[in-house]
């Protein structure tokens, strides 16, 4: 299972035999982070488009979902990486890692997906007024978040920027890792958390680097980006990859799933009383919390997902092909459709379910017809 940017499926195990469970554990995915920015439309922080009536329910689920949906993608990144490096050499791994990943990000960067999206944002910020064809050369003008425009880490394709960012730096330590999985301490240490519950443990890192982050949230613990710091986010690609190195962790996960569920809806349901009620005391281990709840959520989604979807049909093998264009266009299609409608008169839940039906019935006939059919397009947006 390679991740949005991916070619293939990986296992918790030590062969890259495929893993239907993880393909679609990728597709829902996608489709979560799909609903979560038709919902920025509607929540309570500004984006790069507004509705003229906002909802703090939306805002409510949205910050639940952010809790685990891009730990989840780096999780399934890096198993993607494990599956790669297989049957690839490292450089061949950093080649394939730059056509999916680098190849999209510099074109939508450069070309349409990302500057449309500043443009609404400049002219509904009552930053510009003017054509899109009249903004497009100031585009180029200063860095965007830093007073200029040009979103040099792609706005909502940071995610393929960051993690080549990621396969570069963890590369020489996943191939050592494949080679010593075997030894004596690493297999010790691997079977350890085979044990009844050392699964949790895992949340450890990740507790630990929030709090070292949270010491510097406008620098290095810098939460734009998804919720997490991308410190985090390095944690969670590397815990992926060690969930991959040995077989008997798939079926440990499996093990803890409702547990595993459990924990992580009773500390969301404690996190929505705090919300309402100013619970102090829940605030001050806010961190700390969250982190324990982003690897539980994890654990259910890989554990129930292992149960329950194993299997392929044409709906899978269409949806592997079309994931990564999907991610490339679905935000700038979002807010396109978010500026032309944001004045209308209707209520938020005929807007939210409008915004999905013409975002996605878009998104696909631009895929179906053009992206997929064409050979440089395929190209661009990061496919074979």
């Amino acid at each position: 299972m390679h991740s949005i940017s991916g070619d293939g499926a990986s296992t918790f195990g030590q062969e890259p035999e495929r893993s239907y469970y993880i393909d679609w554990i990728r597709i829902l995915g996608m489709v979560t982070i799909f609903f979560y920015h038709c919902g920025r439309f509607f929540d309570l922080e500004d984006w790069h488009v507004k509705n003229n009536v906002l909802s703090p329910g939306i805002t409510i689920i949205l910050e639940i979902l952010i809790v685990w949906m891009m730990p989840l993608f780096f999780i399934v990144s890096s198993m993607s990486s494990y599956h790669s490096l297989t049957r690839r050499s490292p450089k061949q791994y950093l080649h394939e890692r730059f056509k999916r990943l680098i190849i999209p990000l510099v074109f939508g960067t450069l070309f349409v997906i990302v500057p449309v999206q500043v443009y609404i944002e400049r002219v509904t910020h009552g930053q510009f007024t003017g054509s899109f064809i009249d903004f497009y050369p100031h585009y180029f003008d200063g860095l965007y978040a830093f007073g200029g425009n040009f979103a040099w880490m792609g706005l909502h394709l940071w995610y393929l920027e960051f993690l080549f960012i990621f396969s570069l730096l963890t590369l020489p330590l996943f191939v050592a890792a494949r080679k010593q999985r075997s030894s004596n301490i690493a297999s010790h240490v691997l079977s350890f958390f085979t044990k009844p519950g050392a699964i949790f443990l895992l949340a450890v890192p990740v507790i630990l680097m929030e709090i070292f982050v949270g010491q510097y949230r406008d620098s290095i613990g810098i939460q734009s980006f998804g919720g997490w710091s991308l410190l985090t986010y390095l944690v969670f690609f590397m815990t992926g990859y060690f969930l991959s190195l040995d077989p008997g962790l798939k079926g440990t996960v499996q093990e803890h799933r409702v547990s595993a569920l459990l924990i992580a809806a009773g500390i969301t349901l404690l996190g929505i009383v705090s919300y309402f009620y100013g619970m102090e005391s829940v605030d001050s281990y806010g961190d700390i919390l969250t982190a324990i709840a982003s690897w539980c959520w994890l654990l259910a989604i890989f554990g129930f997902g292992s149960k329950y979807l194993s299997f392929s049909n044409p709906v899978l093998k269409y949806a592997n092909e079309a994931v990564l264009p999907f991610y490339v266009l679905h935000q700038a299609v979002i807010v396109i459709f978010g500026f032309w409608i944001a004045q209308w008169d209707l209520g938020v839940l005929a807007k939210f379910l409008l915004i999905i039906s013409f975002s996605f019935v878009t998104i696909m006939i631009l895929y179906e017809y053009l992206v997929k059919r064409v050979k440089l397009l395929r190209f661009l947006f990061g496919m074979k």
